[in-house]
């Protein structure tokens, strides 16, 4: 039997051996005879024998050999265990851990990631999952490792490790050639495989964002969870309290938020006033602040701009004011309503850089259900409206924009979010969802706040036809789309507005799957696309595009409306229109779409 020699060493001699004994490591056949070494090398040589190179590159990784001989019939093996020695210097390098294993989870070799990660002197010869502190294994695959070796194919999970981190492994058997048919020199044989090579990619900044997500969605659900029962028989101060012990639960238990500070703005006054706070300074609380881009702080600016502002150290920044003790960054946004600015809404942390852009983002997104919540219970309280139905109109009128602005707001996030992170786009479609109940539920509270004779004095007729119809009104006009509300809502039906084209197939994009609109009226010029242009663009999306178009008399320069007809929209509704007309267009259209699909 012939061998070749890989890596070169001199031969000692028995008269003139080192104390130690030189160790040869052998790539061979396990099975048959040896190559008699220790005729060429002398008796005090320790051979280990191993028949696979990811045995030889395991044994190498934690082992002194002073040579490495390779069988000529392991030739093809031995280039494959020079390509490990090579990939190896490359392996080091990656963010990512890389792990060989054995069928009993041993770890024969590592990049040294997760050494770093278990912050360990030594992980060869361990177990994975001891090494990770026995993790808890979240799915989809409870038994990664036993699944990609009994499957001969890739399996994946994630890891939950006591310290709060989290990490998403894939696991992919390394698949050997039988030996025996590679000694016969006939075709080779695949066998079970005995060795797994894992990655492993830490991703609890991942996960920890999601759950910021998700708790922003919780939050803003319960501040928006406000019933009859709970106000009705409430003073305005309790009503505040109650709208108060809100937004401290939401903060604080939810968002795990210890600083918040909220001030209302006095709109004739531009003068801040404290609404609540918490962990901040006493003289921070009774500070004077208004609406301003200087000398107030950061809270005055952003009252002043609309606005929000990320401070990652506030001793670098010259708008800080103090407010919690010991704080290192704030962030605070704008409390928006109608795209007017009613208040600002700080939050504050001990720990610089505490806050990221995307934390900014959803915080905005539960700013402006405060903003919402607030001016409910300033609408409740008020009692402006001399009838009840007045009432029920003027908190439909108030609500609706704000809560459209929201669902705006979540499908541009959403739109940015799509093909990149799967987890956050569901946290995103379910805002969504819950956003258009929050609707549905104000108007439902709406209607029962108002007692059957008042709504039978206002005698307005039924239109069954329009009544719990979805309906998105797209115009860059904010008194169009408010008159859409108003106008539409008293005949109960659901109303979403966009402020242009894009915005629009958002919308219709991000619709739950057995949702649709049952009619979408646009402006025939929008600020980015017309009409016809839109159809098309929403045609791309969904075959059901009931479109009707709204313009003006005169002149259409680019044949739009032609346009838009030839490609099958045969509504136009012609500026100014009276409110029966747009509703009997609504009807036809809807009855129009009932024979489509009767």
């Amino acid at each position: 039997m012939s061998e070749t020699k890989v890596s070169k060493n001199p031969q000692p001699s028995a008269s003139a051996q080192s104390p130690a004994q030189p160790k040869i490591l052998y790539l061979g056949d396990i099975h048959g005879s040896r190559v008699d070494l220790r005729k060429r090398l002398g008796v005090g040589v320790e051979i280990d024998v191993v028949g696979s190179p990811f045995k030889a590159l395991a044994r190498l990784a934690h082992n002194p050999y002073d040579a490495l001989y390779v069988d000529a019939k392991y030739f093809s093996k031995a280039v494959e265990l020079g390509r490990l020695l090579q990939n190896d210097r490359l392996l080091q390098e990656m963010p990512d851990g890389v792990v060989l294993l054995d069928s009993q989870n041993t770890i024969l070799w590592g990049n040294g990631r997760l050494q770093e990660w278990s912050r360990l002197d030594q992980v060869v010869g361990e177990n994975f999952y001891h090494v990770l502190g026995s993790p808890e294994i979240l799915g989809p695959d409870f038994c990664p490792f036993h699944t990609a070796l009994a499957t001969h194919q890739r399996s994946a999970s994630t890891l939950r490790c006591a310290d709060n981190r989290y990490y998403r492994l894939h696991a992919a058997p390394l698949l050997e050639d039988d030996a025996k048919g590679l000694l016969k020199g006939t075709s080779s044989e695949t066998v079970a495989p005995e060795h797994l090579i894992v990655t492993i990619h830490d991703i609890s900044d991942e996960v920890m964002q999601q759950q910021k997500l998700a708790a922003i969605h919780q939050a803003s659900t319960e501040l928006a969870d406000l019933t009859t029962e709970e106000v009705a028989n409430l003073t305005v101060a309790e009503r505040i309290e109650l709208l108060k012990e809100n937004i401290l639960h939401c903060t604080q238990d939810i968002l795990q938020l210890d600083v918040v500070e909220i001030r209302m703005l006095d709109q004739s006054t531009g003068i801040l006033e404290p609404l609540l706070s918490t962990g901040m300074e006493p003289d921070a609380e009774e500070r004077q602040l208004q609406s301003g881009a200087e000398g107030y702080g950061v809270t005055g600016f952003v009252a002043a701009t609309g606005k929000s502002y990320l401070c990652e150290n506030i001793t670098e920044d010259p708008l800080y004011l103090e407010g919690a003790k010991g704080a290192r960054s704030s962030l605070t946004v704008p409390l928006l309503l109608h795209e007017q600015v009613v208040g600002t809404l700080n939050v504050e942390s001990s720990e610089p850089n505490a806050f990221t852009e995307s934390d900014l983002q959803f915080l905005e997104l539960f700013a402006r259900n405060v903003a919402t919540a607030l001016n409910t219970l300033e609408l409740l309280a008020a009692e402006k409206a001399s009838t009840a139905a007045a009432s029920v109109e003027a908190i439909h009128s108030a609500v609706a924009r704000p809560v459209d602005e929201v669902l705006n707001d979540a499908v541009n996030v959403l739109e940015r979010y799509i093909g990149h992170a799967p987890d956050v786009v569901e946290r995103l479609q379910r805002i969504l969802k819950n956003t258009r109940d929050i609707k549905r539920v104000i108007q439902k509270v709406g209607q029962t706040m108002a007692p059957s004779k008042a709504l039978l004095s206002c005698a307005l007729e039924t239109r069954p036809l329009v009544a719990g119809k979805r309906i998105l009104v797209i115009d860059a006009d904010a008194s169009v789309r408010s008159a859409a509300h108003e106008l539409l809502e008293r005949y109960h039906a659901i109303v979403e507005t966009a402020h242009d084209g894009n915005e629009a197939t958002y919308m219709v994009r991000n619709l739950d799957a057995d949702d649709n609109y049952d009619v979408i009226i646009a402006d025939i010029r929008l600020p980015d696309m017309n009409g016809y242009e839109l159809f098309l663009k929403l045609r791309e999306i969904t075959n059901h595009v009931p479109l009707v178009l709204m313009t003006g008399f005169g002149y259409d320069p680019g044949h739009t409306i032609l346009k838009a007809r030839q490609a099958g929209v045969n509504t136009i509704l012609y500026k100014p229109f009276r409110l029966d007309q747009l509703v009997s267009t609504i009807e036809e259209m809807v009855e129009r779409e009932q024979g489509k699909n009767a």
